[in-house]
């Protein structure tokens, strides 16, 4: 009697119906859930492919570990340190970092910007060199600097344009401005070309100028031990061990701080609109998976003479119930099923082909992750559960009566 009730919803559901409504329905639900789950599907791949896309350009820029300070702009790194970082576990590489506000001024234009200073290991461990979007990357042994896509824009400056040189001046920490003569006397200055122009995101874009570590330190009046930050390389998976090890080393005097914990604020804000994308494709799709009750409970009105005779015979109301229980999450799976596989092709052909189009020239971004497929199957069989109990508790003992 165990194996029956299912034995019964497969023949309900394979079998042809005396009313033809009651057959037409039956394909109607599962087209239904295929609908739905192709489409919660599809959404969500879409959006993991648009969140991958968003931070493939801050993945870059950013490094796998930063240290700064708990307090302060800076903070000393001597070779005693140095020494200690290069012997633990999985860090590749090692940059220092100076980084502080400058004023730009380039011909009639000015703005106020950040400048980074970086050593030459910095691009072993965020490749910003790749990012350059006219140009080239600056050369240390030369006054050059690299400003942002957006900080260009403002000053209306070109790469290379060695007939007008971008002024940079940083004020003298401790000087008073009042009883000053001259700017000299509060600001230093340099000189600088630009080599060429980055583009990341506009946030980036518009904040931060690249420039050797030397021009950074002339001009904040650093002494050669102190930085700003450091970013740091690794292949190690475990980073929370890691960065245990790194803040003893500098006396939990600083901060470390993961890509993840560097752009809290924007994995936040890409979380909650993957998670209100989902609720908001999950409620549509549970008003085509809840097609479901409304088919089962005429399959129930259709088989009422049978389900008489099988309550006659002995058959519990249990497993009655049971029964369109289990043809309800058959139909369930037969659509979920079917609009996955249409999902994947569909993703798949977007990844391959690029059938559709953000520009002339970039794809729609789409990502096949497995925690989708189980997220979508997941969410469907839920909704197709629910939805069975609901129909199968049409049969009730009045009805076999």
């Amino acid at each position: 009697m165990g194996l029956l009730p299912y034995f019964i919803a497969k023949r309900y559901l394979l079998a042809k119906h005396s009313r033809h409504a009651v057959g037409l329905l039956s394909r109607i639900a599962i087209g239904a859930v295929a609908v739905a789950t192709f489409s919660l599907f599809l959404v969500l791949s879409g959006f993991t492919g648009l969140k991958d896309y968003a931070l493939a350009f801050t993945n870059i820029f950013d490094s796998d570990l930063i240290v700064v300070p708990v307090s302060g702009k800076s903070f000393d790194y001597n070779s005693q340190q140095e020494m200690s970082l290069g012997t633990l576990a999985g860090i590749q590489a090692v940059s220092r970092v100076i980084e502080d506000k400058v004023f730009l001024r380039y011909k009639n234009q000015a703005r106020v910007a950040t400048l980074r200073g970086i050593d030459s290991a910095y691009t072993l461990v965020a490749p910003v060199d790749t990012l350059v979007y006219t140009g080239t990357w600056f050369n240390t042994d030369r006054p050059e600097v690299v400003p942002g896509y957006s900080i260009a824009a403002d000053l209306a400056l070109a790469a290379r344009d060695y007939s007008n040189l971008i002024q940079i001046s940083a004020p003298i920490p401790g000087t008073n401005i009042m009883a000053a003569t001259s700017p000299d006397q509060v600001f230093r200055s340099e000189q600088v070309v630009a080599s060429g122009i980055y583009e990341v995101n506009d946030q980036v874009n518009d904040r931060f100028v690249f420039s050797s570590l030397e021009t950074a330190r002339f001009l904040f009046g650093w002494e050669p031990s102190q930085v700003s930050s450091l970013v740091i390389k690794t292949t190690n998976t475990n980073l929370e061990v890691l960065k245990a090890q790194i803040s003893d080393i500098f006396d939990g005097s600083v901060s470390v701080k993961t890509r993840v914990e560097q752009n809290a604020a924007l994995y936040r804000m890409l979380n909650s609109e993957n998670l209100f994308t989902y609720l908001f494709i999950s409620l549509i799709a549970a008003i085509a998976v809840f097609n479901l009750t409304g088919t089962l409970i005429m399959l129930v009105l259709e088989k009422k003479n049978n389900l008489r005779t099988l309550f006659t015979l002995g058959q519990p109301l249990g497993d009655i119930k049971r029964t369109f229980f289990a043809s309800g999450l058959m139909m369930c799976g037969a659509g979920l099923v079917l609009g996955l596989l249409l999902g994947v092709l569909v993703v798949l052909g977007q990844s391959i082909f690029g059938w559709v189009l953000i520009t002339d020239t970039l794809p729609y971004p789409v990502t096949l992750t497995w925690s989708n497929f189980l997220l979508v199957g997941a969410t469907i069989l839920g909704l197709g559960m629910l939805a069975s109990f609901l129909g199968a508790q049409r049969v009730t003992r009045r009805l076999l009566d």
